[in-house]
């Protein structure tokens, strides 16, 4: 079995084989057979990435422990440790978890072995969220058949999207040509190894996904967040009719949800037809089917799209 905590820890080999999986679990393929116990801990709010792990987990036929972590014994102080090596302890085989701090399951690996159930990253603070990054994957690649050489763009609040670095560094990896626009405070020169900071109309008509970001009121300060006018950022930065217009027939938008409609995305244009995000919804299921079935696997993923 495996953890999935990073999906740029992986090769390119298995992400392209959980990208086929995942496509051919939406095409119908049977899942595979074997059934694991797991429990789904969500330390920050969530919709689509609690209840797409469920219905993957459903369809795949696991058994889930409810466990909620705002009701469980961390209230009383227990550790995230502590908690996970209960729920091995208790025969849970896999935890979906996740969490506002960054890379929070640094210490649950720290001792030697698998001493808590085996792991999936939900997502941790502003750091990873391999799980969203994988069906953006599978969006793009339906949509194009691979990456090399694609002009993605990455539009919003860069600083504190964990979608944005999972995404940066795996879309590099696998060939496409990255750009990143947004306001300038929100961008780290981290950045600067997968792409460059451009304004967001420069070569915008060359594009073949644009990605835009939500905007994180809830990790900017309270400063940011007095001075902020959604008319004002919308204009700046986000996807108005004259952008839509001006992108290719055969560009996608893409936006890892929630969307603030008016703000990053025009209201009319969250489900215009070059619009990618509830595909990207329904492609999540998949993806996280693909991933939980290699978590609980031995063999290697690119065996598996058969």
């Amino acid at each position: 079995m495996h953890n999935l905590l990073n999906i740029n820890s992986l090769s390119s080999d298995i992400v392209l084989g959980l990208i086929q999986r995942s496509l051919a679990l939406k095409r119908g393929a049977q899942p595979h057979a074997k059934s694991l116990t797991v429990a789904n801990l969500f330390f920050e709010n969530s919709t689509r990435t609690h209840s797409s792990f469920q219905m993957a987990e459903l369809k795949l036929g696991w058994q889930n422990i409810f466990v909620n972590p705002q009701t469980s014994s961390m209230t009383k102080g227990e550790s995230l440790l502590d908690t996970l090596k209960t729920l091995k302890a208790i025969g849970v085989d896999v935890a979906v978890v996740r969490h506002s701090q960054n890379a929070w399951y640094t210490t649950a690996l720290q001792n030697s072995g698998q001493p808590t159930p085996y792991l999936v990253n939900a997502g941790d603070g502003s750091g990873q969220h391999p799980s969203q990054s994988l069906l953006d994957l599978v969006t793009i690649y339906e949509q194009f058949g691979h990456f090399d050489g694609l002009n993605i763009r990455i539009v919003g609040d860069l600083a504190h999207s964990r979608v944005a670095r999972s995404n940066a560094e795996i879309l590099n990896q696998l060939g496409a040509n990255l750009t990143f626009s947004g306001p300038e405070y929100w961008y780290h020169d981290d950045f600067n190894q997968y792409g460059q900071f451009v304004a967001i109309d420069d070569m915008w008509e060359s594009l073949d996904v644009a990605m835009f970001l939500r905007v994180q009121h809830e990790r900017i300060t309270q400063v940011e967040n007095q001075n902020f006018s959604t008319a004002q950022y919308h204009q700046a930065y986000g996807l108005t009719h004259q952008r839509y217009d001006a992108l290719k027939s055969d560009a996608i938008i893409l936006h890892p949800a929630p969307v603030n409609r008016d703000v990053e995305i025009a209201d009319d244009l969250v489900e215009a037809p070059k619009s990618k995000i509830f595909e990207q919804m329904k492609n999540g299921v998949f993806a996280r089917m693909a991933i939980l079935e290699w978590v609980g696997q031995d063999s290697r993923v690119d065996h598996s799209a058969r």
